[in-house]
């Protein structure tokens, strides 16, 4: 077995499909340890800037999954590039739900998303 089949076996034995309507492909949601939280991959993340992304051990390093997703399918993600989840969850990591942006552009949408889901929430009647 070739190290991209091991690192993607290693993935796989922790991410559970999840109907994504938006993309019209399914997210596949990393089940482990996730950045910045201090819990396990079944409890809710804390808010806030890094926290809620899906991390793992790879060669000593605790690394972004998605990321290595990424790596793994495309290749390296090119300098002053970011991944920008084109789904709405921080816990996916298929790449096809993944776009190399710069960092402004990143920032744009999620200004953008952030912006609509704050309209949505204001049109929507309290419960």
């Amino acid at each position: 077995m070739n190290r991209r089949t091991e690192i993607m076996r290693r993935i796989f034995a922790r991410v559970r499909l999840e109907p994504c309507e938006a993309l019209g492909t399914p997210c596949w949601l990393w089940q482990g340890p996730r950045s910045g939280s201090g819990y396990k991959g079944h409890e809710a993340p804390k808010k806030g800037r890094g926290h809620g992304y899906g991390r793992m051990s790879l060669d000593g390093q605790t690394v972004a999954v998605h990321i290595v997703m990424w790596v793994c399918e495309h290749g390296y993600l090119p300098g002053k590039k970011q991944l920008d989840h084109l789904c709405p969850n921080r816990h996916c990591c298929n790449p096809a739900h993944l776009d190399p942006v710069s960092h402004l552009t990143n920032q744009k949408r999620r200004a953008a998303r952030q912006a609509q889901a704050l309209a949505v929430a204001q049109l929507s009647p309290p419960a």
